[in-house]
């Protein structure tokens, strides 16, 4: 079951990627520079959760299927929380453009798990 998951973690990566990119060339054609670190942070901020959550899932497989859920659970509402704290800390920033931050960070997890799915 691991070697499936880790199977489908890339594979659904690899999609997410060449919508990252898509995405910040976007943002730095409709926002400049600013857009383009927005997107940017979008990408790594993803990136950094969905890779979280890979490894913590697949070491809580090694134990259970009860452990696994536990695991999942957990890490998404840390994640959440992670992300308001985020998001309340730059709220009024001019450092980045916070629309390209937020549609690159939608787009890439939207693709991430619709290629999950799919895979």
């Amino acid at each position: 079951m691991a070697a499936n998951y880790a199977r489908i973690a890339r594979r659904s990566a690899a999609v997410a990627a060449v919508a990252a990119v898509i995405m910040a060339v976007l943002a730095a054609v409709l926002g400049g520079s600013k857009g383009l670190i927005g997107a940017l942070l979008g990408v790594a901020l993803v990136a950094l959760f969905f890779g979280i959550s890979v490894v913590v899932v697949s070491r809580a497989a090694r134990v259970s299927p009860q452990a696994m859920m536990i695991a999942a659970i957990v890490t998404y509402i840390l994640k959440i929380v992670l992300l308001l704290i985020f998001v309340g800390q730059f709220q009024g920033t001019t450092a980045f453009n916070p629309k390209a931050f937020g549609l690159t960070a939608l787009a890439c997890i939207l693709v991430y798990t619709g290629a999950q799915v799919i895979w």
